[in-house]
């Protein structure tokens, strides 16, 4: 045990230290925290539909006497777990995105460590964005297959790397997300589809956080840009702007079928409650109107801030890169006790050096709120 003590004293040295927080109460674009009533900027809810009790209520007395409406699946789904839920879940989906099919995961993590780590084998070969999330670093680990990290939206690093090493390998896969998770800045997808094309290689683009924030019909950057069609894989995630639970691969139904009968996350894992699946279908099915139009709150909202706050960031999640952990987390707590509550993100979840403040903008939130917030930083 004595090692376990030594590194948890370190990360308290550092200010590297995490701990539970102790939530009261979330509710639109506040939350309350200890007794304290703060502006939420360290949510993913980006549209602001998790505490929304109109839509909740709604939804409930709907469908309350439904014989899916139920806590929990029990099973997974290759056992009892499914239902007509699921598969009118990933049938929308797969038609959001154009693509002839989806599967269901129970979280973005297991999806895309799934996926990363089931579908590449010894001969084959995997390039990743340095900054890819934890969950696609993970599927590298447990992977087969040989892989190359190039540097964050370098793709002339990417290009070099693939011509030192793709013909050396069977299948080839190109990584990376849409909307970086910490940074909040895009990849520039139309080159990773060049090079995809150029170098015979499959293309899977993780869209968790732009699903519902970018895209005419909420389904991201590739969609935006109108290359879904070029794409081989996309990862989305429905507990960020779905305010629901689980994550669906989406792809061809060659993949999809393998992922069914290979992926062990799918198939030992007990499926999501249908009470979970129903409110994601009520949302995309009975209020997508309403999505549109909080998505579009929140596009003019991070438009006027980057005006005023020029940084990396091309989206809704604003980094203010401090580089010190111990100075993030003390202008961390200034900022809650002035009402904001801004969360430091301190290594490893961001490479040393460069620890922030991740300021999440969600849709109901005002843009005097956020100038007088990074007047005070």
């Amino acid at each position: 045990m004595e090692n376990y003590i030594a590194e948890l004293n370190k990360l308290k040295e550092n200010s590297s230290f995490r701990s539970i927080k102790n939530i009261n109460e979330k509710h639109s674009k506040y939350i309350i925290v200890e007794g304290k009533q703060m502006l939420n900027l360290s949510s993913n809810d980006y549209l602001n539909i998790s505490t929304n009790k109109d839509l909740i209520l709604e939804f409930i007395e709907k469908y309350k006497n439904h014989p899916e409406f139920l806590f929990s699946s029990t099973s997974a789904r290759l056992l009892t777990g499914n239902s007509t839920s699921y598969n009118n879940l990933e049938n929308n989906i797969s038609s959001l995105f154009n693509k002839e099919s989806c599967l269901i995961f129970n979280t973005g993590y297991q999806c895309n460590q799934s996926i990363v780590s089931t579908l590449f084998k010894k001969q084959d070969c995997i390039f990743s964005d340095k900054l890819n999330h934890a969950s696609i670093v993970s599927g590298l680990k447990l992977s087969q297959a040989d892989h190359f990290r190039y540097k964050h939206n370098d793709y002339d690093s990417l290009e070099k790397i693939l011509i030192s090493n793709r013909n050396k390998y069977q299948n080839a896969i190109i990584i990376s997300e849409s909307v970086f998770s910490m940074d909040g800045d895009i990849a520039d997808i139309k080159k990773l589809v060049e090079l995809k094309k150029k170098y015979n290689c499959l293309l899977m683009i993780d869209e968790a956080h732009a699903f519902g924030v970018f895209g005419e019909n909420l389904a991201g950057v590739s969609s935006e840009l109108n290359l879904l069609n070029d794409i081989d894989i996309i990862t989305v995630t429905f507990g960020k702007s779905l305010a629901s639970s689980g994550a669906v691969a989406i792809s061809n139904k060659i993949i999809i079928n393998y992922l069914i009968n290979k992926a062990s996350g799918f198939i030992f894992s007990t499926a999501l409650p249908p009470s979970s699946i129903m409110w994601s279908n009520f949302l995309l099915n009975e209020k997508f109107d309403f999505l549109i139009k909080q998505k579009e709150k929140l596009n003019n909202l991070f438009k006027k801030v980057h005006k005023i706050y020029p940084t990396i960031s091309s989206s809704q999640i604003i980094p203010v890169i401090l580089k010190d952990s111990v100075k993030t987390k003390q202008t961390a707590i200034k900022l809650q006790k002035e009402g904001y509550y801004v969360l430091p993100i301190n290594p490893p979840t961001v490479p040393s050096g460069t620890s922030r403040l991740r300021l999440s903008l969600t849709s109901d939130m005002e843009f005097e709120e956020i100038k007088n917030l990074l007047e005070k930083i």
